[in-house]
């Protein structure tokens, strides 16, 4: 239960940096699976907004479940429409971060950052 004793008050949220341009990554299509016995279940889609963030949380209250997830960030697009210079297919197209949430109660933060060549990710807060 949460503190005041409801259900699970966690979160995810997300956001994307673009790296190579210095900027936030606007647009981009984003979309989280839950994974259980090794079947990928979609839960939700988002579009990042001006600021790179989404709107709301994709996770929260009682959908916020312990277990392991995937997010996807179609990052080949945006980086097409920005111009880019990309091989074809693109090196970068669709970046898939596994990670799990083991804390009902917290928030979880799993932000991007990104370029055509390369990205990293950590636990956010």
């Amino acid at each position: 239960m949460g503190p005041s004793g409801e259900g699970p008050q966690g979160r995810l949220t997300t956001h994307i940096l673009d790296t190579a341009n210095g900027c936030p990554g606007r647009g981009i299509a984003i979309s989280l699976y839950r994974i259980e016995e090794g079947v990928r279940h979609h839960l939700c889609d988002a579009l990042s907004n001006e600021d790179g963030r989404v709107d709301s949380p994709l996770l929260q209250g009682a959908a916020m479940v312990p277990g392991r997830y995937e997010l996807t960030f179609a990052i080949g697009d945006y980086f097409a429409a920005r111009g880019a210079k990309l091989a074809d297919p693109p090196f970068l197209d669709v970046v898939v971060i596994a990670f799990a949430i083991a804390d009902a109660h917290a928030h979880y933060h799993v932000p991007l950052l990104a370029s055509p060549w390369g990205y990293t990710t950590y636990r956010g807060s």
